[in-house]
Order: structure tokens, then sequence, then C-alpha cells
């Protein structure tokens, strides 16, 4: 890992805290928010892809915790997109790609999570279910771009819910939330089965990301994320994706 000064690493903790604070409000686990924050410091991709997905387990763990316990999972909604996407994880997460190919494809999943926090998403009762074979062919896609990338797919599967109106909001986060989980810990397994490097700093991030999902947890319990940072997050994002594709 790249040598951060004492004010950098604070920064990179800040944002962190930050990212992590604002996804898990929304069910998600926020790798899409921790690679942008790794790669706006510079950190080598080898680290960047291990430590996202670690985060993630963590974050999302909690928030599934809190939202199950408020009553808001559909384990029927969310058992066929984890059987599609489980395996597939492990797969992509196993696959270790150029550097210069994996910050293109990460550079293309900062921006869609940023269209998805720049979108304004307006709550709606779920008015069908999907079709099993449908919702196994779209947890494997998702699972596969999980592993390989790093990140835990609710920022895709999300808007997907609610778009098809599969599930309202509260039930999109609390799915989201167990699908980052389960295909973080698939594609973590997979990455670890070929190789596995550690920043030297993980323990502060992973500290600093826990301390983030426990204000985002009771946020998503009680109310949705304020608009105003979620649009901040967003531009982050893109610039962070900008910034990829431009050092690809």
């Amino acid at each position: 890992m790249e040598s951060l000064t004492t004010t950098e690493l604070a920064a990179l903790l800040a944002f962190i805290t930050l990212a992590a604070t604002l996804y898990s409000s929304v069910g998600h686990g926020g790798a899409s928010g921790y690679l942008a924050a790794m790669a706006l410091f510079g950190l080598a991709p080898v680290f960047m892809k291990p430590a996202a997905l670690a985060m993630n387990i963590a974050v999302a763990g909690l928030v599934f915790y809190r939202l199950w316990r408020a009553g808001y999972f559909d384990a029927r909604l969310f058992w066929p997109f984890a059987l599609g996407s489980i395996p597939l994880a492990f797969v992509g997460g196993a696959l270790t790609l150029p550097g210069g190919v994996y910050k293109i494809l990460v550079a293309v999943a900062l921006l869609v999570a940023a269209s998805r926090l720049l979108w304004k998403a307006q709550d709606q009762e779920a008015a069908s279910t999907p079709n099993i074979l449908v919702a196994l062919a779209c947890g494997a896609g998702l699972g596969f771009l999980s592993g390989l990338t790093g990140v835990g797919g609710g920022i895709f599967l999300s808007p997907l819910l609610l778009l098809l109106r599969w599930a309202n909001m509260r039930t999109t986060a609390a799915v989201s939330a167990a699908f980052i989980l389960v295909n973080s810990i698939a594609g973590l397994a997979g990455h670890a089965s070929v190789a596995l490097q550690w920043p030297a700093q993980l323990p502060a991030l992973m500290l600093a990301a826990l301390a983030g999902a426990v204000i985002g947890s009771e946020l998503a319990v009680r109310r949705l994320a304020p608009v105003t940072l979620r649009r901040v997050l967003g531009v982050v994002l893109v610039i962070a994706g900008a910034k990829l594709l431009l050092t690809a």
C-alpha cells in the first residue's frame, strides 16, 4: 500500500466513514464509496478489491441485521437472486485483472453508483414478483460483477427492484444488504483462493467503516439519508470514476 501522510490517512478515514454512513442508510455496503476513496488517494488496485469486500461484509452484515430485526427482509425475494449470485461472485473474485482493465471496470461501477445516488427514487409498494429464472439470471450477472470488481452488487440490484416494482424502498434496502453480504463473502473467498494482499491500514479502515455503519443503520431503520449528502457523494464518485478512466 502506498505510504500516506497522517493528514491523508485522516482524510481517507473520514471519507470511508461518510461513505459507510450514507450507503448503509439505504441498505448498501458502501464498496463503491470505499473504492472511490482508495482511488482518489492513489492506492494500488491489488489492495482495493479485498479491502472493499472486507468493509462491505462488516457494514452490510450490520445493516442487514438491523433491517431484519425491524421486519423489512423478504426471504422469498432474496433467495433466487442469492442462489444465482454466490457461485459467480466466487468465480469473479478468483479472477485477477490487469491494473488498467480493473480500473476501467471499477470506474464504470462508480459511475453507475453515482447515477444511483443522484437519481431520486420514489417509494412505492411492490406490484409483482420476479420470475425465478429471471431472478437467478440477474443474480448470476450481478454476482460475477460483484466478485470481479469488489462491489457488493447492491448498487445494481436496488434500482432493478425499484424500477420493476418488485419491492418497496425498505424491503429493497433489506434485500440489497443481504445480497451484498453473501456476494462479498463469496467474492472475498474467491479472491483469497488465488491471491490476497491486505493494506497495512485495514484495521483503521474497518473501524471507520463500522462507525459509519452504526450511524447509517439507524437511519436505515428510521428514515432515508439526506438528499444533499447523496448528491455530494454522487459527485465524488463521478470524480473518482473519471480519475480511474484517465489513469487506466
